[in-house]
């Protein structure tokens, strides 16, 4: 059984930063081999796609509205991927949940990867 467990998340002012982290377990998985994304959901929306990255870490890809404030990476021997987030916005705020996909190319859509964490609440004031 596949596990992904975030964490990191909370309350930050606007214009702050937070560091959500996503660690991966179960018996022989391994992040190394797959897409690796993070995905948030205000409520009333759609889940909607922030950022991905290959198990190269060679290629990334981020939602135009995160588009330089945030960075994706990853720790395949730690089978944890990081979402570093600056300059937060109100608007930024949402549960993000991390996700895993099989294959080799990056995708952008919630059913699209098979494996998902239970999400994390961010929280930016104005």
């Amino acid at each position: 059984q596949v596990q992904l467990v975030e964490s990191g998340g909370g309350l930050v002012q606007a214009g702050g930063s937070l560091r959500l982290s996503c660690a991966v377990s179960g018996r022989s998985f391994s992040i190394s081999s797959y897409i690796m994304g993070w995905f948030r959901q205000a409520p009333g929306k759609e889940r909607e796609f922030v950022a991905a990255i290959n198990w190269s870490r060679r290629t990334t890809y981020y939602a135009d509205s995160v588009k330089g404030r945030f960075t994706i990476s990853r720790d395949n021997a730690k089978n944890t991927v990081f979402l570093q987030m600056n300059s937060l916005k109100p608007e930024d705020t949402a549960v993000y949940s991390c996700a895993a996909r099989s294959g080799g190319t990056i995708r952008y859509g919630p059913a699209d990867y098979g494996y998902w964490g239970q999400g994390t609440q961010v929280t930016v004031s104005s």
